[in-house]
This record gives structure tokens, sequence and C-alpha cells, in this order.
């Protein structure tokens, strides 16, 4: 019999293969970055005056 090479996987392939991986990254990229833009836009509002 022939002996068969081990085949290596490619790190990308076997981070596409992980659903629940890409579930979390495709909650949490989009949570964080409105997050951080909300905050940002908080800090650049200026102060409101009172009548």
């Amino acid at each position: 019999m022939a002996e068969s090479t081990p085949v290596t996987v490619h790190w990308l392939e076997r981070l596409l293969d992980n659903t629940w991986l890409l579930l979390a990254l495709g909650v949490l990229v989009p949570a964080i970055s409105y997050t951080l833009w909300g905050l940002i836009e908080l800090s650049n509002l200026p102060s409101a005056t009172l009548p």
C-alpha cells in the first residue's frame, strides 16, 4: 500500500470552517465598532447651554 502524505490545512480554511467563530465575529465586530462610533460621536457633541 502506498503511504499517504499528511495534508496540511491552511489557517484561513480552518477559520472559515468554524461556524461558531464566524457567528461570534459577525455579532461582535459590528457591536464593538458601532459602540465606539457612538462614543466618539458623544464626545464630539458640544456642551448644552441651559436657558
